[in-house]
């Protein structure tokens, strides 16, 4: 495809079960290539969606396909629902991450759901979706995949970070792009969250209230994952079986909640070269504690944007990563995910 002015949705759902981020985007290549948000909403999750996603991990093959279906044709109604609220005709694509369930690369395995081709059929669009698979087939770790998008629209920037279920990070080293998981942020905070009744820990109070407990801390911080070298992945079968298990010697749910976003806070700022510049986005770029709390570590420079741009900054990059793929141009970085090969990854479905 030689356009080069595109009209398409992004659509992501995070591991921390927010919801379904819809965003509304045009991408413009010109000699570079930019970007206008027009609109976006998050469509929280049913009770009852966002329990089986949560429980998914645990289900049979059989039960797990059923859920895709069930999934796919849920997310078609969100997609008509959005389409429909704002009026959005002439669409080149809607380019979908789906929800992931499994993500172990180790085992050559990542599955999202809500991939199926069915979608296109349900909501009458040419779809771009289910960037993981591939990448994995070529032994990279299927992840993180945004880093593309900070090379492409946020390179102005040292480092980018984003804050949502798990933290990650990219930047530039050597003309190639660097990226990885960094630590979990959100699928931990939220879990203790809701012990407290809440959904998140809104501006860090939860934590501030508490009191980090050092010794668990310094297990948290010495767990093997953070001494390995990148290409690294982190998905929520690790969380279960680690960060659970050590944090649940704390009695008190705000002192867990205080010890973990200090831990977050110290394993970001690792990372950090001083004075450099961090732009950061995510769901966790609204926790007020949590980034006084990055901070206080580090020398670099902390820049937050506008919100539209915090909350969808990753549906935003994954209709980024759909246009790239229209464009049989490489939306996968070797450098990133350890792949044998920079490579075009998705599928597209037609009506």
């Amino acid at each position: 495809m030689n356009h080069q002015y595109y009209n398409v949705l992004g659509i992501m759902s995070g591991t921390s079960l927010d919801g379904i981020d819809i965003a509304h985007v045009a991408l413009v290549r010109k000699e570079s290539w930019s970007f206008q948000i027009h609109r976006a909403e998050t469509l929280p999750y049913s009770s009852e969606i966002k329990q089986q996603l949560s429980e998914a991990i645990t289900y049979s093959k059989e039960e797990v396909e059923k859920l895709n279906l069930k999934y796919t044709k849920y997310l078609a109604e969100k997609i008509l629902y959005f389409i429909d609220a704002h009026k959005i005709d002439k669409l080149v694509a809607v380019c979908s991450h789906g929800h992931t369930i499994f993500h172990q690369p180790q085992e050559n395995y990542t599955l999202q759901i809500g991939n199926l081709p069915e979608l296109a059929q349900l909501i009458n669009q040419r779809v771009v979706c289910d960037y993981r698979v591939q990448d994995v087939a070529l032994h990279g770790q299927g992840a993180p995949l945004v880093p593309i998008g900070d090379r492409l629209l946020f390179g102005a920037y040292d480092y980018c970070l984003n804050l949502g279920g798990f933290a990650n990070m990219s930047f530039e080293q050597n003309t190639q792009r660097i990226a990885y998981d960094l630590c979990p942020v959100n699928v931990v905070l939220n879990h203790y969250a809701l012990k407290l009744g809440k959904e998140y820990d809104a501006g860090g109070a939860f934590a501030k209230a508490g009191t980090v407990q050092n010794l668990v801390l310094e297990q948290l911080n010495s767990l093997d994952y953070y001494h390995q070298k990148a290409p690294k992945s982190l998905g929520i079968e690790w969380v279960n079986a680690t960060i659970f298990q050590i944090l649940d010697q704390i009695a008190d749910t705000c002192d867990i909640i205080a010890t973990f976003t200090e831990h977050v806070a110290v394993q970001i700022a690792r990372q950090l070269q001083p004075e450099k510049n961090l732009f950061i986005t995510g769901g966790g770029a609204f926790n007020t504690y949590l980034i006084d709390s990055i901070s206080k570590h580090t020398t670099a420079k902390i820049i937050i944007p506008d919100a539209i741009i915090v909350e969808n900054k990753e549906a935003l990059i994954f209709g980024l990563l759909g246009v790239l793929k229209l464009r049989n141009q490489n939306n996968c970085l070797s450098s990133v995910t350890g792949a044998d090969r920079d490579h075009s990854s998705g599928h597209i479905y037609v009506p």
